[in-house]
């Protein structure tokens, strides 16, 4: 093979090396968990998720929410009617509760990959 031949393919084969690595899906195969906020409320106090995972919370309420970790790990404030989103990094029991509300709290167990 000449210079000019292994050049012409050194684009595909970038390519194709591009495409195979956006597709993996990772270790674990990580979720996207939709919780919902209403009434005043965390619909879902309780759910399991594990590291890696995406939990979006959807504010259906009139009212802006926060989710706030009592870890410290996330504090997403969320708008009457939008969405907020964070990734799980670390195994463990993750609470968190409302800063605006104090009676809203949930939990979150968060399983290792």
């Amino acid at each position: 093979m000449t210079r000019r031949q292994a050049s012409a393919r050194r684009p595909l084969a970038l390519a194709y090396c591009a495409l195979v690595v956006a597709a993996w899906p990772g270790p674990g195969h990580a979720e996207t968990l939709r919780l919902t906020i209403e009434n005043m409320a965390f619909a879902d106090a309780l759910a399991s998720a594990r590291v890696g995972d995406t939990i979006e919370w959807s504010n259906l309420d009139i009212v802006a929410h926060t989710v706030t970790a009592r870890d410290g790990s996330f504090d997403i404030v969320i708008l009457p009617g939008k969405t907020g989103r964070t990734v799980l990094r670390k195994a463990g029991k993750a609470t968190f509760y409302c800063r605006y509300h104090s009676s809203m709290a949930g939990k979150i167990d968060i399983r290792p990959d």
